[in-house]
């Protein structure tokens, strides 16, 4: 009989096969068509050979003009990220109506994601019902928000994470946890803004 070690080897290195042939090819495109992948979208050339790309999206019933402000008051001790309040939102509650204090971003400012609100990315650009775009302020890190409208009311969110590990470093454990769960907190994310476009005004 193998010895422990050795199944306990062959059994992580099954879960790594399974993660990298199945579960890491449809967690980087999860809700994305194959054009919306290959279009070139605000921030691109910030990140130079990103080691983390992923673009996600989902088709909202509702115009831009109802979606593009769920996404600019987004934040901790915001609007929270519309996803699991314990980690996006320090245990708060994310909103369900829009806050007219947060509604009037601008390029520079910072989209806060730890309680004392020091943490986080910053506007890069933004452009009004149309996108938004947050980095890190060293070309490490963007995320942009995208909005397509489609017919009849309809459109698509896209969103598109971009980041460049830095390895040998105290960051790598960041990096695999957004390597492994970013997937599961977007969709969230992207779900909440859908539900809460779509609800009656």
């Amino acid at each position: 009989m193998p010895s422990p070690i050795i199944m306990i080897g062959i059994s992580l290195l099954g879960i790594v096969f399974v993660y990298l042939v199945f579960l890491h090819p449809w967690q980087m495109r999860w809700g994305a068509t194959d054009a919306e992948i290959k279009r070139a979208m605000p921030g691109d050339q910030i990140v130079g050979r990103a080691s983390f790309e992923s673009t996600r999206a989902i088709t909202i019933h509702a115009p831009a003009q109802r979606i593009y402000p769920w996404i600019i008051q987004t934040g901790v001790n915001r609007a929270g990220l519309y996803s699991y309040n314990v980690v996006d939102n320090v245990g708060n509650a994310s909103a369900k109506s829009l806050i007219p204090e947060h509604q009037n971003i601008q390029a520079g400012d910072l989209i806060p994601v730890s309680r004392d609100g020091k943490q986080g990315t910053w506007v890069k650009y933004l452009r009004k019902d149309k996108w938004v775009l947050w980095w890190d302020k060293n070309g490490a890190t963007s995320w942009v928000w995208e909005i397509h409208p489609e017919e009849e009311g309809s459109a698509r969110l896209i969103t598109r994470v971009r980041v460049k590990y830095k390895l040998f470093s105290t960051a790598i454990l960041f990096n695999l946890l957004i390597e492994i769960f970013d997937v599961l907190m977007m969709r969230r994310s992207m779900f909440g803004i859908k539900r809460r476009a779509e609800k009656p005004l």
